[in-house]
């Protein structure tokens, strides 16, 4: 199997094109500079895996950026602190200030001469759009779980993808779904017979981050520590 051998790529955004975890402990900071022990970065991003996961479940229908006001707010209620809604909404608000990753913006831009480039993400529209401006690219196709109705990893959200990219004169066989989480798309994509390219951002950290644990690893085709890595093999995997 090579790079070469996909029409499409399809990208989790958050976590693998923008720098969540940073953008998210960033915006927490007004909650975690009041909680009375010293929370660990990795304690902050598991606990707002954890209720991000579970309001996901509860509430599959809800716009992400309201669904991290209540994420706000179940993380203030675990580490017993008051805070008014206002200052919930707030974070929910925060998507459109998470930074990109340093090599997004270019490894997108030269990947587009080779690719369709499709965007299959747990966010709003609105907050996507921001995003986007900051990854400087102009995307083939855009799915969000506003657009879905459900939040990955739910299956709907991968046929929902599917579906539409063959509509596109694009078939399974052609796309390589490439994303850091191994919970929100590696598994998925595993079921769904997708061939997958790891993006794993945090290979010099232990544990999963802001994503929840998998559980049994699924498997992938191709693994790179970052968006420049995976176009530095596709420019020397074309120069044979």
């Amino acid at each position: 199997m090579k790079l070469s051998d996909f029409k499409a790529l399809t990208f989790d955004c958050y976590g693998t094109l923008i720098d969540w975890e940073s953008g998210m402990v960033e915006a927490l900071k007004p909650l975690t500079s009041k909680v009375g022990t010293e929370l660990t970065r990795d304690q902050i991003l598991e606990a707002h895996a954890r209720h991000e996961s579970s309001q996901q479940l509860q509430t599959p229908a809800k716009r992400y950026s309201e669904l991290l006001a209540i994420v706000y707010r179940r993380l203030a209620e675990e580490w017993g602190v008051s805070v008014p809604w206002e200052e919930c909404v707030a974070y929910g608000n925060s998507v459109p200030d998470w930074p990109a990753f340093h090599d997004s913006a270019g490894a997108l831009q030269y990947l587009k001469k080779h690719y369709k480039l499709v965007i299959l993400s747990n966010v709003d529209n609105q907050s996507f759009a921001a995003s986007n401006r900051k990854l400087q690219v102009e995307f083939d196709a855009v799915y969000t779980a506003e657009d879905i109705g459900s939040y990955k990893p739910s299956d709907r959200n991968f046929e929902y993808m599917l579906a539409k990219l063959e509509t596109l004169g694009i078939a399974k066989n052609e796309i390589l779904h490439t994303a850091e989480s191994m919970f929100h798309d590696h598994q998925p994509a595993n079921r769904h017979g997708l061939a997958s390219c790891w993006i794993y951002r945090r290979f010099d950290q232990e544990g999963f981050g802001a994503t929840m644990n998998p559980g049994e690893m699924p498997k992938y085709d191709f693994r790179f520590n970052s968006m420049a890595d995976l176009a530095k093999a596709h420019q020397e995997e074309l120069r044979g």
